[in-house]
């Protein structure tokens, strides 16, 4: 893999970003940021699961990552429930 950064990545489509991410979180397995990013890329993609798993794994590596506000975000949005909607 040419050595490429998260910006460089962030500029990419949700499905090439992932491939690479893959790449890159095995070469830096402790980058809370690539993580963080390639939950972006699957919630992007309707990969709720996998983007959980991301978020939640860049929060082990950094409680302070921007990865927690990912997944508050995440979280409200499979919360939401609207009662006009589901009781008309």
């Amino acid at each position: 893999m040419n050595d490429i950064s998260l910006e460089e990545i962030r500029n990419l489509s949700a499905e090439k970003a992932l491939v690479i991410l893959d790449e890159y979180i095995i070469a830096h397995p402790e980058s809370d940021e690539a993580y963080t990013l390639r939950g972006l890329r699957h919630w992007a993609l309707s990969h709720r699961a996998q983007a959980i798993n991301d978020y939640l794994k860049a929060i082990s590596l950094n409680p302070h990552s921007r990865a927690v506000q990912a997944l508050e975000a995440a979280r409200a949005i499979l919360d939401f429930y609207h009662h006009d909607l589901y009781n008309p």
